[in-house]
Order: C-alpha cells, then sequence, then structure tokens
C-alpha cells in the first residue's frame, strides 16, 4: 500500500499584487533616516539655497533642497557616494523613496547639487552643530585635533602643455619655501574654531573657559608650542619621544614587538647609527667608526627649536673607506664628484635656554598630561574609523579644494546627525 503524498498550500510566483505604503510609516524614529527628515523639516533652515535659484519668473520648477538633501545624506550614511547610483536608489529603495517623496532626481542634478553648494553646505554644517549643542552632545571640555591623508580627483587647471606645467611647478617651488614653516601649525585650525564657536554664540572665547585642547606628535613644534603659551591655551601636544620617557612602556616592545615589523622591505638597509660616531660638542669635531674625522657642515635649528651639528664624510675618506657599506645606504654616491659621504647630526644641548617645547613636555609628562591625553585617541579617532570605515569614504570625487571642503562637511553632517539619532532626542 502506497503512502499518500502531504498535502500544501498551493504558491505562484508569477501573479501581480498592489500594495499600500505610507512613506512617512517608513521613517521610523530611531533611524538615520528619520532624524535627518525631521532636522529638515522641523530644525534646518534651508532658505540659504534659495538665492542660487533663478526661475521665480520662468524657468522650469527645480527639486526643492528638502528633497535632495535627505537623499544625497541618506546616501553617504550608506557609503553610495555615486550620483546614478543614488538615482537608480530612488527608483527602487522604499527608504529612498520616501525621503524623495516618490521623486527621482536625475543624476546631473544630484551632482551638481553637492559641488555647487559648498558655501550653503557650511551654513547647514553650523546650524546641526547648534542643534547639537543645544541637545547637549556637543562637549567644550576636550578638542581632540587630527589629519587624515585622501585622495581627490584631478584639478583641471594641473593639466595643459609642459611650459604651462614649468610655470606652475615653479610657483609651487616658492608657495612651498612660504608655507613650510607653516606646515602642521595649530593657529589657523583653532582661530577658526574660535570663530564659529563665536558665530554660532556658544561661547565669545572657547579657550579661556578651561577647555583642553589636544594634538598628535605631528603637531609638536616650536611655533605650536609658543602660540598655546602666549594665548594661555591649556593644550596636550607631546613630542615623539614621549613614550620612551614613561615607565609603563619600557618593555612594551619585548611584549608586543616593534612596530610595522611585518611591513614589506622598503629597501632601506641598517646602517652604523650615529652613537658609533664620536662625537665632542666642544670643539664641533666628529671621528667615524673608521677613525677619519668629518667635515662640520654647520649648526642649525630644527623644526622642534632644537639645535644640531651637522657633518659630512668627504668624498675620498668615504670612497676608499672598508665599512663604507655598513655605513652608507647608497655607498656609490661616493664613486663620483657631485656624490656625497655619510651625514649625521648631533643636537647641541649645552648652555641652552629653556624653550617652549620643555615647558610642553613637562606638561605632558605629569600624571594630569598623561590622563587627558590619554582620552585624545577615544575621541578623535573614531571619527575617521566611521567615515572612513563605515561610510566607506576612501577618495573624493570632485575637483578642487572647495568642492572637495563641501563633501567632507557633506560627510561630517552624516557623522552628526548619526550622533543626533543614536544620542539625542529626537521628536517621535
Amino acid at each position: 500500500m502506497s503512502k499518500a503524498n502531504p498535502r500544501f498550500r498551493p504558491y505562484n510566483h508569477d501573479q501581480d499584487t498592489i500594495l499600500v505604503v505610507n512613506y512617512k510609516e517608513q521613517l521610523q524614529p530611531g533611524t538615520f533616516e528619520h532624524a535627518v527628515h525631521y532636522l529638515i523639516q522641523h530644525k534646518l533652515d534651508l532658505s540659504v539655497f534659495y538665492p542660487r535659484y533663478r526661475n521665480k519668473d520662468t524657468g522650469r520648477r527645480a527639486y526643492d533642497p528638502a528633497i535632495l538633501l535627505p537623499v544625497i545624506l541618506f546616501a553617504y550614511s550608506r557609503g553610495i557616494t555615486s550620483s546614478r547610483e543614488i538615482q537608480w536608489c530612488c527608483e527602487t529603495n522604499v527608504i529612498f523613496k520616501a525621503l524623495s517623496c516618490d521623486t527621482v532626481p536625475h543624476f546631473t542634478t544630484l551632482a551638481k547639487f553637492v559641488s555647487s553648494h559648498a558655501d550653503e553646505i557650511e551654513e547647514l554644517f553650523e546650524q546641526v552643530l547648534l542643534v547639537c549643542d543645544e541637545q547637549g552632545l556637543l562637549g567644550h571640555e576636550l578638542f581632540a585635533i587630527d589629519g587624515c591623508k585622501m585622495s581627490s580627483n584631478a584639478a583641471k587647471e594641473w593639466s595643459g602643455t609642459f611650459k604651462e606645467l614649468e610655470e606652475k611647478r615653479q610657483k609651487l617651488k616658492r608657495l612651498i619655501r612660504h608655507h613650510l614653516k607653516e606646515h602642521h601649525t595649530l593657529q589657523p585650525v583653532l582661530e577658526s574654531v574660535e570663530a564659529r564657536f563665536k558665530k554660532l554664540g556658544i561661547a565669545d572665547n572657547i579657550y579661556q573657559q578651561g577647555t583642553v585642547v589636544t594634538a598628535d606628535t605631528g603637531f609638536a613644534n616650536e611655533a605650536n608650542m609658543k602660540y598655546l603659551h602666549e594665548r594661555q591655551i591649556n593644550g596636550y601636544i607631546p613630542d615623539n619621544r614621549f613614550r620612551s620617557r614613561d615607565p609603563k612602556f619600557a618593555h612594551q616592545k619585548d611584549k608586543y614587538g616593534k612596530r610595522h615589523q611585518n611591513q614589506p622591505d622598503t629597501g632601506w638597509k641598517e646602517i652604523i647609527p650615529a652613537r658609533e660616531f664620536q662625537f665632542n660638542p666642544v670643539t664641533l669635531t666628529c671621528i667615524c667608526p673608521a677613525g677619519q674625522e668629518l667635515h662640520y657642515e654647520a649648526t642649525r635649528t630644527d623644526g622642534n627649536g632644537v639645535t644640531r651639528a651637522h657633518f659630512k664624510g668627504r668624498l675620498l675618506q668615504c670612497r676608499h673607506c672598508p665599512k663604507k657599506h655598513q655605513c652608507m645606504q647608497n655607498p656609490a654616491s661616493a664613486d663620483h664628484r657631485k656624490g656625497s659621504g655619510r651625514q649625521v647630526t648631533f643636537a647641541l644641548e649645552r648652555n641652552r635656554a629653556p624653550s617652549y617645547t620643555d615647558w610642553m613636555k613637562h606638561r605632558v609628562d605629569s600624571p594630569k598630561g598623561k590622563e587627558i591625553y590619554s582620552h585624545r585617541m577615544s575621541v578623535v579617532e573614531p571619527v575617521f574609523g566611521n567615515i572612513g570605515t563605515n561610510k566607506r569614504l576612501n577618495r573624493f570625487s570632485l575637483r578642487g579644494k572647495k568642492k572637495v571642503q563641501g563633501q567632507w562637511q557633506l560627510y561630517c553632517l552624516v557623522h552628526n546627525i548619526e550622533k543626533l539619532a543614536n544620542y539625542g532626542r529626537m521628536a517621535a
């Protein structure tokens, strides 16, 4: 006797249906899309975008910034930067349809909006900062300053004939010589933050209210320390040797190994270090491990205010030296008349007056300084991690500094709106 087959409900994939979708119900409280919708509809003043439109009497009706902005910000929050892909999402994704009110902006409209409203985006960024301050999310206790390098599209002005490029190259050289002293300077960064807080009415002088400023070792130079001291800013900026002075990190390399120990070979080899040379700071003489006296070049002050004596081996000495392969990165450079011998520098500590760098070392090495600086990484690094990894921003898609600044501030808007959605008091 055969066993009867079980009975199932019939089904058919090839059929049509009509669904009733309320777009507002798709924007659930507690989500990013609800936060950006609520801010644009109830908190932000979008009239800053209106002067750019010229269709009051004639011309086709334009897309309202209240439609374009939430679509672009939501796309950036999902790691989507392509205007064509954003247009496709407006056609197929229900959240994009809810934010765009079932309209489909053309990809050229989206791209033009992002690239041509840098100033308006900056004003919008300041409005969101005010909302964050109203909800108690804008801390005034600690400013952690950091930076990152990111690729962008090639600007049009960097293309042309060889003659034009050579003229730009010479101009760049002059600019580099002019701005080298201003590299990694805190003054423009701190002054822009101070001006923005004053403009928004948050604080007239944010640095005189006990606000702490921290930055990484890339900002450690004498000019920055002098600026902090003269402005009486409560800053903590360590030099690149502050870990070696901390007893807690004395055995770090033995426990965890050297940093970047698994990196690929860069072509640089281990050579005889400068400490193997016999340096006399009184007579300013230097004897190499082979017993030859090096030529004294000059005494210069580096970016950290440290005076250093510079020495260089003579060509005839290094050319026939039996240790040149262990002493020089490129021993062949001593074999021709336009080459150079081994070069070493030594810090001159004798009779040196206290500097602003010494003042900062004392602050950073204090127990209070160590406690304050330990918070820097937890404040600033998650921002780069969120924008770079979660939002997948690894390069800018626009040309020109102003347009790139506008796109960067859009990503900063996404980060701040996420804070409001997760930790703020957004209306349900």
